[in-house]
């Protein structure tokens, strides 16, 4: 791991280990699409992380007419929603910035009223609701658990806010924190082993080397380590669970720690992390996990708010607020981990969700920029920049080859001992399978991915 003195071109800590592209298998620095349009009012074509960045400056620039937006993947454009009635000058400044601009009914302001309905009216174990620009309304999920008088009150409130503001979907699963994923992290608390996972490095405000995962993590245990029974390398310094987010930010106890900012993908590869990046609907994204491996899927919402079953008081609720909600699919042992772009946008960290990678289901993360803007810290760390993209990158060796086994040796947890590895991991391989293939164990333990020696499917603080 990284906190060891090895070389940098080795060193793997990074956002866990993605160690293999699965179905998406386009994990490449490939995406620069062209730019050139014939008029200045025709809709650019542009890669994910562009239109984040226009719809960020388009946010800014419109103001109350400015309802939401989303990337359609696509057509590969940037959709800006406006009120409907605004004058046309409106339409005209986002359409020579190049978005595609459609007319809507409701303003986000609107749209923020109708959340805080639901939190006054609606919150209760098992819910959740997030902002949808592609629909212009507010979704609402309800859990497995949510049955009996508790369906009915959320439905009541749901239709109250009447069917062009607000819609109500069902979820076969149940929704909870999602322990692990990433690169294993474990800290020894009474009742047994909590395990996480690193999200992305970062240096801390004063300069030391860092780590933002969960704060259901950070929460649960204070001191964390590389494996189930070493010593620990790290303390918690900031944690936030629940409330305004789910993270934690987490130093590393020896300030020579090399803690690189990239990420691995297996075969000797890395993927450069070289900016965090707002979350943008539509944009394809991808999640490491130590249990499930690699996914990709869409970010679907943003603004999420989670109502988790309280750890501590049966009767009470946990709710989060401010995640991104996606359709990636993840389970127990996947939280904490990494959430990107195939650009190298660092965007979230797992935080929990419902289903599992065999059904599907809704997968919330905490945003990375709030985290950084939270507890002071910046991405990446000086070392990192010694590899550089061009000689880390995931594309000085091609694709990751995804139909290598889970028992393959080399995969990332070769790279986090310092060998190279020549082999990619299957993604649908579990935590159990040895996904590392190091000496250490970083990910290939077999043990519960909750912690404290209960199975998969219990809510710890921060479990599933």
């Amino acid at each position: 791991m990284s906190h060891k003195r090895i070389p940098k071109r080795k060193v793997a800590i990074a956002a866990g280990s993605v160690v293999a592209l699965g179905a998406a298998a386009i994990l490449l620095p490939n995406a620069n699409a062209s730019q050139g349009n014939s008029s200045d009012a025709a809709p650019k074509t542009l890669k994910a992380t562009d239109a984040s960045d226009l719809a960020s400056q388009l946010q800014d620039l419109l103001g109350q007419s400015f309802a939401g937006s989303y990337y359609d993947s696509g057509s590969q454009q940037l959709v800006v929603n406006v009120i409907s009635g605004d004058n046309n000058n409106v339409v005209v400044q986002a359409e020579k910035a190049g978005a595609k601009v459609r007319e809507v009914d409701n303003s986000l302001a609107e749209l923020q009223a109708g959340a805080r309905t639901l939190k006054a009216d609606a919150t209760v174990p098992g819910t959740a609701w997030a902002v949808d620009p592609r629909t212009n309304k507010i979704v609402v999920t309800a859990d497995s658990t949510v049955t009996g008088s508790k369906w009915n009150q959320v439905e009541s409130t749901v239709q109250g806010l009447g069917a062009d503001m607000a819609t109500l979907k069902k979820s076969a699963g149940t929704f909870k924190p999602l322990v692990s994923g990433g690169d294993a992290i474990f800290s020894q608390v009474e009742g047994g082993t909590v395990r996480c996972s690193l999200g992305f490095n970062v240096t801390a405000s004063d300069g030391a080397p860092a780590f933002l995962t969960a704060g259901h993590c950070g929460v649960a245990a204070k001191q964390w380590s590389d494996s189930e029974t070493g010593d620990p390398i790290a303390t918690v310094d900031q944690a936030t669970f629940p409330g305004e987010g789910d993270f934690s930010l987490v130093k590393y106890d020896d300030p020579a720690t090399v803690a690189p900012s990239e990420v691995n993908v297996g075969g000797g590869q890395t993927v450069q992390i070289v900016q965090a990046e707002e979350a943008t609907v539509g944009t394809q994204v991808f999640r490491m996990g130590s249990t499930t491996g690699l996914k990709d899927g869409t970010i679907t919402g943003l603004d999420a708010t989670v109502n988790f079953q309280s750890e501590t008081d049966p009767s009470g609720v946990d709710t989060v607020t401010g995640l991104i909600q996606t359709d990636v699919c993840a389970e127990a042992g996947d939280s904490g981990g990494s959430l990107f772009t195939q650009d190298g946008g660092a965007v979230g960290l797992t935080s929990g969700g419902s289903g599992d990678c065999t059904v599907g289901g809704e997968t919330f993360f905490q945003p990375v920029t709030t985290a950084l803007a939270a507890t002071g810290a910046t991405l990446g760390d000086a070392g990192a920049g010694d590899a550089g993209a061009g000689d880390a990158g995931a594309g000085d060796e091609g694709a990751v080859d995804p139909s290598a086994s889970a028992g393959d040796e080399g995969a990332a947890g070769d790279q986090i001992g310092g060998e190279e590895s020549g082999a990619a991991v299957d993604p649908s391989a579990t935590a159990g399978d040895d996904q590392t293939g190091t000496g250490e164990d970083l990910n290939g333990t077999g043990e519960d991915q909750s912690g404290s020696g209960v199975d998969d499917g219990s809510q710890l603080t921060g479990s599933h």
